[in-house]
């Protein structure tokens, strides 16, 4: 038995001249993964663009087009625990597929819509749970099977992967609303989602033991492990089980205030905010395609930064900056695009979300095996976070004739997060416990 076990392992070994580096698997997947992410993205990237077409075409308000957008974000956060637990269920491939399927259904079908509640069933329910099985729990899920190591850094790379649609198609699409129309916008989104559907069946695998491979970065090799049945009940037990401590609600808080200000304050109203000031569109857009553009810089060094340095004072730094940076944009907005404003779209660009390397490495550090089901119910606030500030920024701006007011309670509502951060306790290593 011996002899053929050692036979077998040298048989593996490469031949003389061959070269004893590969390229793991692991970097393969991750790559299909953030072409996966950045094809999702683009649905994600339409709604800032079609707030004021639809108010013209169908005298809709901003306040009822923004709460469109809530649906839309709320169920992107509280979709993505439940999607994570269908992953260990059904697998990644399956759940991602039909997901994509799902978003270039809703995406397309508002071509025909002509009432609010079109818009709220289409853009905001059947969007919202396809781009939520594609959130980024999707990414934490991958990057807790594949990889031991370098984690911080490939959850910082497929995290800037959202970012990286945004780059890729918010200029095309302001393009297309603004010579064309929304609806052809529409149509390009569906298509794109569905364009990535082959890839994932293809390319897409489920878990390093499929191919008889180790996690990259482990010593050993890892089983898969059996499917988890009970989807619904293992996610909501998680919920249960992680709300009786405090970090979970502290990262929580956090994220609700990412959310606020990123997804649900400057996606949806950064390009009507700026139109108000006389700013083209399509400048306006460029623009949030360049905070897309410096995002992919900042959110892959925050995960190298996550490797390497404590994440609660990582979080307090980023929030503190981003909070800064929001007090200042009202006195930035103008027709044309000034320095200032650049500056501005660098510096905000870079803290984006670079949030999300440190809070999934505090989830993973608190949470364990849960962490990827933790990570999306602590995404679930995110989003709705962002769905609450996406509204009220369009009902402040049908009250006041202005977003002032929201950019300045953003700042604020930074400055607390970063505060929360810091109180984020550090867990004890089992080894330090094991001495004690």
């Amino acid at each position: 038995m011996t002899q053929t076990t050692d036979a077998a392992a040298a048989a593996q070994q490469p031949a003389p001249g061959r070269s004893r580096r590969k390229v793991h698997r692991a970097w393969f997947v991750a790559a299909v993964t953030f072409v996966t992410i950045i094809g999702a993205a683009a649905f994600r990237s339409v709604p800032g663009l079609l707030i004021d077409p639809l108010h013209q075409e169908f005298g809709w308000s901003r306040g009822t087009i923004g709460a469109a957008v809530s649906v839309n974000l709320a169920l992107y956060g509280l979709t993505a625990p439940f999607a994570a637990a269908l992953m260990d269920r059904f697998g990644i491939r399956r759940v991602v597929a039909v997901a994509l399927t799902v978003i270039a259904l809703g995406s397309g079908l508002t071509v025909w819509m002509d009432s609010a509640w079109q818009l709220l069933l289409c853009w905001g329910l059947l969007v919202g749970l396809g781009s939520g099985s594609m959130a980024l729990a999707f990414a934490a899920t991958v990057t807790n099977r594949w990889f031991t190591t370098r984690r911080g850094l490939v959850s910082g790379i497929l995290t800037a992967a959202s970012a990286s649609g945004q780059l890729i198609f918010l200029p095309v699409l302001s393009w297309i609303v603004e010579h064309h129309d929304w609806r052809p916008a529409a149509v390009t989104v569906a298509l794109a989602a569905l364009a990535v559907v082959p890839f994932v069946w293809l390319l897409l695998h489920d878990h390093p033991a499929d191919l008889g491979q180790k996690p990259y970065g482990a010593e050993e090799f890892v089983p898969k492990p059996a499917p988890v049945r009970g989807a619904a009940r293992r996610t909501l037990g998680v919920l249960f089980s992680a709300a009786r401590t405090g970090p979970f609600w502290l990262l929580a808080g956090t994220f609700a205030i990412c959310g606020a200000s990123t997804n649900g304050l400057v996606q949806t109203h950064f390009v009507p905010a700026a139109h108000d000031h006389g700013m083209p569109i399509t400048a306006a857009a460029s623009l949030l395609a360049v905070i897309g553009v410096f995002d992919v810089v900042g959110t892959v060094a925050s995960g190298w930064f996550t490797d390497r340095f404590e994440a609660r004072r990582l979080l307090a730094v980023y929030y503190a900056l981003r909070g800064v940076s929001l007090l200042f944009l009202p006195l930035l907005l103008a027709p044309a695009v000034h320095p200032p404003m650049i500056f501005f779209i660098v510096f905000y660009g870079l803290d984006w979300v670079a949030t999300v390397p440190p809070t999934l490495a505090l989830c993973r550090e608190h949470y364990g095996e849960d962490s990827a089901i933790v990570f999306g119910w602590v995404l679930a606030s995110h989003q709705v976070g962002a769905a609450l500030i996406a509204f009220l920024g369009g009902l402040a701006r049908d009250t006041f004739g202005s977003y002032d007011v929201v950019w300045y309670a953003s700042g604020a509502l930074c400055a607390a997060a970063a505060l929360m951060a810091l109180v984020i306790r550090r867990r004890p290593a089992p080894a330090a416990t094991a001495l004690a």
